[in-house]
């Protein structure tokens, strides 16, 4: 690591513990988390920036100068500047900010922060950058458009923030009723589409649909959905550590299976343990690698996706930074 942010974590957890009395095994253990912390705010900071950049270029070298629309909160923002002629970047702010308080409460505040940041970033990026259009084809433009789009969302979704609040009013829903997160997104956005066929053109529609599935496929790419769930697996030598960790620091439930240690050779006797698995969302797994990292680096850990998932505490509390 570099000497100048080694110097600023070991400052810093020497100003956090001046009053306290701890050893140097606890002060070295708070170093190491500071670091893996550190490691992950670049990590994420460096994937929100890249999906900024990708969004904005998809709105200026695309969509805007050849009047496209889009779903979500950035197609009624686009709907908003057509009609008004009030600045995108503003209006983009403007009409996420309910998004973004709801997100406090349905999400987590470390989400709902990064997620204003990036939102800004993001007006900051529409109104700076001098994007030139790339070309004045249709389809190109829908295709494209929606391509760098959904690429941008999809960097921010892994970075743990999102630029569009859609997906947190859909999160939230979800919540309270038996739809999916897909399903409000659905809903959400085939109301948008309706009022810009009313308002524009059918034709206009059209290619803010083909805009919108051209986005969502890039983000499926990305992240395999936002709506989907991740089951992970985790075996390792702290056990005890992790689930507390889970329970403690992410505010989720997990449950313990008993296993044995497949890899020995013949004769010896298998070594008994327990496995942890658990559910998040994938907005949450960046933070749940962390706490396993500062807990065991060397820790197996086993991912798949779920589609839904229903009962337990997934649904029930919000998610604790």
């Amino acid at each position: 690591m570099n000497p100048i942010f080694q110097y600023i974590i070991v400052e810093t957890v020497r100003h956090q513990y001046k009053k306290k009395k701890t050893n140097s095994r606890q002060f070295y253990r708070a170093i190491q988390n500071k670091k893996i912390d550190f490691k992950y705010f670049i990590r994420d900071s460096f994937l929100i920036l890249i999906g900024v950049l990708s969004a904005s270029f998809g709105l200026r070298g695309f969509l805007l100068p050849n009047s496209f629309l889009d779903g979500g909160v950035t197609g009624i923002s686009l709907i908003t500047s057509e009609l008004t002629g009030f600045s995108l970047s503003l209006l983009i702010v403007l009409i996420n900010i309910p998004f973004m308080l709801l997100a406090f409460s349905a999400i987590s505040k470390q989400f709902a922060l990064k997620s204003i940041t990036a939102i800004i970033l993001l007006a900051l990026a529409i109104y700076i950058i001098p994007f030139h259009s790339i070309t004045d084809d249709k389809l190109l433009i829908a295709i494209f458009g929606g391509f760098f789009l959904g690429l941008g969302i999809g960097m921010a979704v892994r970075g743990g923030s999102v630029i569009d609040g859609t997906e947190v009013l859909a999160v939230f829903i979800s919540r309270k009723t038996t739809m999916t997160i897909g399903d409000v997104i659905l809903i959400f956005n085939i109301i948008i589409f309706s009022v810009a066929a009313y308002v524009f053109s059918i034709e206009t529609a059209m290619y803010a649909i083909l805009t919108y599935f051209a986005a969502s496929k890039t983000v499926d790419y990305v992240v395999s959905g936002v709506e989907e769930y991740v089951g992970i697996s985790i075996i390792s030598d702290k056990t005890e550590e992790i689930r507390l960790a889970i329970i403690e620091k992410l505010g989720r439930g997990c449950t313990l299976y008993s296993g044995k240690k497949g890899y020995a050779k013949r004769g010896q006797q298998l070594k008994n343990t327990d496995i942890v698995y658990t559910l998040l969302t994938r907005l949450e797994f960046s933070k749940l690698q962390a706490e396993i990292d500062k807990i065991d680096k060397d820790a197996f850990i086993i991912m798949h996706s779920v589609k839904d998932a229903k009962g337990g505490m997934i649904k029930k509390r919000p998610f604790k930074t």
